[in-house]
């Protein structure tokens, strides 16, 4: 990733929220597939959801923030933390359907797919049912999508599309 990052502070509780803000300012930004658009959880006295910008030129970083500023945004440089949730990202929107895992690392910016409970990384050739969601996150600097078994053979993205709210049927 580049030094060119921001984050915006947009008071967010919940991660479906910040990834529409996330879709829609990369639209009024008009933010180059280059771009990177993350989650970032922040705990303490005030939680939420914070996003960041990752962007490959310091012109983009400079006219996003006036931008982002102009809207009302509280944006700071930087990113909060490396463990950001990868919303936008190079190739996420060819990660539809069911792709074999060596497309999804070849089509993206993912450098690694794990799957929960086996230390071997899923063969290239194994498929991988998208849900239309991938959303890998940054452990010590490379992107990671972590996956789970799921029938047929086939491996699905730990995080779902619609969780289920805790304590939903109370």
């Amino acid at each position: 990733m580049t030094p060119y990052a921001l984050t915006v502070d947009a008071g967010i509780r919940e991660l479906r929220p910040a990834d529409h803000l996330l879709h829609t300012l990369a639209a009024e930004l008009a933010l180059p597939e280059g771009a990177f658009g993350c989650t970032h959880l922040v705990r303490g006295e005030r939680p939420r959801v914070v996003l960041s910008l990752t962007l490959p030129s310091e012109p983009l970083q400079r006219t996003a923030l006036e931008r982002l500023t102009a809207l009302g945004h509280e944006v700071t440089l930087g990113v909060p933390d490396p463990v950001g949730r990868a919303v936008l990202y190079p190739g996420a929107a060819s990660l539809t359907g069911t792709l074999p895992v060596g497309d999804v690392l070849s089509r993206s910016a993912i450098d690694r797919v794990t799957v929960l409970g086996t230390p071997e990384p899923p063969a290239p050739d194994t498929p991988l049912a998208t849900r239309d969601h991938v959303r890998p996150q940054w452990q010590d600097g490379v992107l990671v999508l972590t996956a789970m078994p799921a029938a047929g053979g086939t491996l699905v993205p730990f995080e779902v599309p619609d969780p289920t709210p805790c304590c939903a049927d109370h």
